[in-house]
């Protein structure tokens, strides 16, 4: 799986700018990472909130060490929430641990400052 990805590992030294607000006219949060390369990566409100609350998952659960999130299309949903969602995936921690180390190593990035 992880040959058939272009991997671009993103770190902070890499990132000119991040822009995260309401774009004039419209409801919902964006937020824009504009890399030094001259990449612009725009996300949805949605997206970073289904990201953000599978990132906090990881950090303050004291047993849940990884977690997989799988683009989802909704067909019932609370109202104002979008048609697609990222859902969890049921597997086990060790087994994403072992694919996001994969990642890595296929990107060249195998180090960072803290192991």
């Amino acid at each position: 799986m992880v040959k058939e990805m272009n991997i671009e590992y993103i770190k902070n030294e890499d990132i000119e700018r991040v822009l995260i607000g309401v774009p004039s006219g419209h409801k919902h949060v964006r937020m824009i990472f504009i890399l030094k390369n001259k990449k612009c990566l725009v996300f949805s409100e949605a997206t970073i909130a289904n990201v953000l609350r599978g990132f906090i998952l990881v950090k303050t659960h004291p047993s849940i060490s990884a977690i997989e999130l799988k683009g989802v299309k909704l067909e019932k949903r609370k109202h104002g929430f979008a048609e697609y969602q990222l859902i969890e995936v049921e597997k086990e921690s060790r087994k994403i641990e072992d694919e996001i180390a994969s990642v890595l190593y296929s990107s060249g990035s195998t180090t960072t400052a803290v192991p």
